[in-house]
């Protein structure tokens, strides 16, 4: 049973998933850079620096290596993390997977007790019925010892 279950996505609203929300965040800051960007002129502000201050190009190639370098760390520890998830959710699933079997296990001996209880109900209700029909037949046959009987 616990082979055919899916993992549920998390729904954060309006029918998005987590991961779309964040995909439709990412692409609005984005969108908002690459504006003010446009409007402010960044890269232009940026080579205008340079001109005046020739000697902070000496830098930028330490600077993408640095960028290039945190990136690639940035992209192993996503790595990594997505792995412990990996190992964590199929953790859980088995731990699930367990506690279904074990419910099952629990309500299947909940059925046997049930119906153990039952047939011992039967039994007493068809001795009962016995001893009844007993004391009848001896009250039909002795009519004037009646009151010993009961």
């Amino acid at each position: 049973m616990a082979d055919n279950q899916a993992v549920k996505k998390e729904d954060v609203g309006l029918g998005i998933t987590n991961n779309a929300f964040e995909l439709i965040i990412l692409a609005g800051i984005l969108t908002f850079v690459f504006i003010i960007s446009f409007f402010f002129n960044v890269f232009g502000f940026l080579v205008k620096f340079f001109e005046g201050n020739p000697a902070a190009l000496n830098f930028v190639d330490e600077i993408i290596v640095a960028l290039l370098i945190l990136s690639i760390g940035f992209a192993l520890i996503s790595w990594h993390r997505l792995q412990e998830l990996k190992k964590e959710t199929a953790e859980r699933m088995r731990l699930q997977a367990k506690i279904i079997e074990d419910y099952e296990i629990k309500l299947e001996t909940e059925k046997i007790i049930c119906k153990g209880l039952h047939c011992d109900i039967e039994e007493y209700r068809k001795m009962e019925k016995d001893a009844l029909s007993r004391r009848q037949k001896v009250r039909q046959q002795n009519p004037e010892n009646t009151s010993d009987i009961q």
